[in-house]
């Protein structure tokens, strides 16, 4: 028989298979179509301090091998889904869930990681640092090694649970933005996060997205995905959440050989809403015909 259970930072889930945040919302809408308690846990839809209505449409565009999104964290903000969200997922979900966090300056984040913290069911903070800093012109703070270390540091000092920092791919050199939220005292990294594109509607001339710009996510950027987690596992000693185009079980056991603990599933989500039900159901078949006995013992065996 096969374990396909593994450790995230003394999170012990009974697999490896995360929905992503944003592509999961709080995990209700799913739970119409399956028990979601066969999941190892789930990120739910980025939060920030207050609500935010999002971009305006057309905020979604398919395109060849995924999809592009300018969402623009549309949420409740974090008070209102402490008091709604959170109380309504303990009757659907019975793990310890993960909370998404944006923000826009480093107190943003402090303080809605603060009002997590004291939640019960939420097992780790992921910090996702792809947000524009407004009070550093815009730029985005995982791009610099020096602000994404600044936002680490601020809520690992206001919080007890685990902290995963969210790292963008938009960048020149992931490792050294990893190492530096190391360094910070971030428990965990999650990557990747949305590639940037766009497409043009050629009836009109004009970008397809009202934004312009978007994050695309899906199938095409999994060799990418894939090997960012693999020179961030090489250059870090803390564990890794893999993201990015996952679609099926041998997805999941192929990012976890780059060196990802656990792996999340985002935009198959809104393709088949059974996906990760199915990924889970497919990985001990696909386990056994590799060989492969325990998924925690194949961790970053790509990488030896």
């Amino acid at each position: 028989m096969v374990n396909l259970s593994v450790d995230l930072c003394g999170l012990k889930l009974e697999n490896p298979v995360i929905p992503a945040s944003g592509c999961f919302g709080y995990g209700k809408e799913f739970s119409q179509f399956y028990d979601i308690s066969c999941l190892g846990s789930f990120s739910f839809k980025g939060t920030t301090l207050e609500p935010r209505f999002g971009n305006p449409t057309p905020r979604i565009a398919e395109t060849p091998g995924g999809m592009l999104n300018a969402v623009g964290l549309q949420n409740p903000g974090v008070r209102h889904v402490i008091a709604h969200e959170l109380p309504e997922m303990k009757t659907y979900f019975h793990k310890p869930v993960i909370a998404n966090v944006s923000g826009f300056s480093v107190e943003e984040y402090v303080e809605t990681c603060r009002l997590l913290d004291a939640e019960e069911q939420v097992g780790i903070l992921e910090v996702n640092i792809s947000c524009p800093n407004v009070h550093g012109g815009g730029m985005a703070f995982g791009t610099r090694a020096d602000c994404a270390a600044e936002v680490a540091k601020a809520v690992r000092a206001v919080t007890k649970k685990p902290v995963f920092v969210k790292l963008s791919p938009n960048v020149t050199d992931i490792v050294s933005i990893a190492k530096a939220c190391e360094d910070a005292g971030a428990d965990g990294l999650s990557l990747i996060n949305t590639l940037l594109g766009m497409r043009v509607d050629l009836k009109t001339k004009k970008p397809v997205l009202a934004n312009g710009m978007g994050g695309l996510s899906g199938p095409a950027v999994f060799p990418v995905a894939l090997r960012m987690v693999y020179q961030v596992y090489r250059a870090v000693k803390i564990p890794l959440m893999g993201m990015g185009g996952v679609s099926c079980a041998r997805d999941v056991i192929e990012m976890m050989l780059c060196g990802a603990t656990a792996v999340q599933v985002g935009a198959a989500n809104l393709v088949n809403p059974y996906a990760c039900k199915e990924i889970v159901e497919q990985l001990p078949e696909e386990m056994e015909k590799l060989g492969i006995r325990s998924l925690q013992e194949i961790i970053g065996g790509a990488a030896a």
